[in-house]
């Protein structure tokens, strides 16, 4: 059995593709939690007050999670920024 991070030798490629793609999303998701949680321990936001925390360079775009990176906006803003709310469109471009 491979080690964690490793793929069988006869993996197909998509699945090796969708493997690698998951890993950087939980990286990504990861990221965000870290930043909410800094942010917490900052006072800059609290639990259940409907702020979030918007990284200016998206982590999918490359973005860092420096504090120079990090704003604190409403749901909504961040959720309109990222297209999430049906008839809206995204700013920027997925990678």
């Amino acid at each position: 059995m491979p080690a964690k991070g490793e793929f069988k030798a006869n993996a197909k490629p998509a699945s090796k593709a969708k493997r690698a793609f998951n890993r950087k999303t939980q990286d990504n998701r990861v990221k965000r939690n870290q930043a909410r949680r800094v942010a917490e321990k900052e006072g800059r936001v609290k639990k259940g007050d409907g702020k979030e925390i918007d990284h200016k360079k998206p982590l999918r775009n490359g973005g860092s999670n420096a504090k120079s990176n990090q704003r604190v906006v409403s749901s909504k803003t961040n959720k309109a920024k990222n297209g999430s709310f049906k008839g809206m469109s995204r700013k920027g471009k997925r990678k």
